[in-house]
């Protein structure tokens, strides 16, 4: 299970008050300051992007109070980054307070690696696995692209849509496209298995056969 964020003050309050200095958590990893809604320390998009994005995170906050942060890192600094987005949380402290409605999506493309860090009143609506779902489906096919804004944005959408459901709804959604997924990965699981299976038929009918013959069987060769 993904370890929640330490949530320390509402996010109106750091947008008031956001000073461009470096937080550094007790464990002493240096983090970029909290200067908005996106922050972009690794310097992976444009200033038009940057607003597009931020509009898209103040409308979801004035919609439903939960908040949501876009973080790009330069470094991780050696740091797993499990460690780094628990720490992050705790040391920026996205969300209300009361609430634990805070969330961060956290990109470190130097180091090839995406995190999606989720307060403890989020959890029923962006799970583990919902999660994992969005990054492998919404954000890494246009990172390999080399379109980090693309896998961003698309990433954005698909939390905040589950976030602005009711939270039953949401959880119920989750549930549903994770059981959808694990019914396609079987699915392509069972069609490899099927191919193999095949395969090997056709391999042992082919020996049966050059033997029957002399063995004198043919070969195949192809290009991928």
């Amino acid at each position: 299970m993904k370890r929640a964020l330490a949530l320390l003050f509402v996010l109106g309050l750091w947008l008031a008050t956001a000073l461009p200095m470096t937080a550094t958590a007790q464990s002493g990893i240096p983090f970029p300051a909290l200067t908005g809604r996106v922050v972009d320390q690794a310097d992976i998009l444009t200033p038009d992007q940057e607003r597009a994005l931020s509009d898209k995170l103040a409308a979801l906050e004035t919609r439903t109070t939960d908040q949501l942060v876009v973080v790009t890192v330069a470094s991780l600094n050696d740091y797993d980054i499990s460690e780094y987005g628990y720490q992050l949380g705790r040391a920026w402290g996205i969300g209300q307070k009361e609430a634990n409605n805070g969330a961060l999506l956290i990109v470190a493309p130097n180091d090839r690696k995406v995190r999606i860090e989720v307060g403890y009143g989020l959890e029923g609506v962006l799970t583990d696995a919902y999660s994992s779902i969005v990054i492998r489906n919404d954000i890494l096919p246009s990172f390999r692209e080399g379109n980090f804004y693309g896998g961003i944005d698309k990433g954005v959408d698909a939390l905040v849509y589950q976030m602005t459901l009711d939270p039953d709804d949401a959880a119920a959604r989750a549930a549903k496209l994770v059981e959808e997924d694990r019914g396609d990965a079987g699915n392509a699981s069972a069609l490899l298995i099927g191919g193999a299976v095949l395969f090997g038929i056709f391999i042992l009918l082919g020996a049966v056969a050059g033997a029957a013959s002399g063995g004198r069987g043919r070969r195949v060769s192809g290009a991928a």
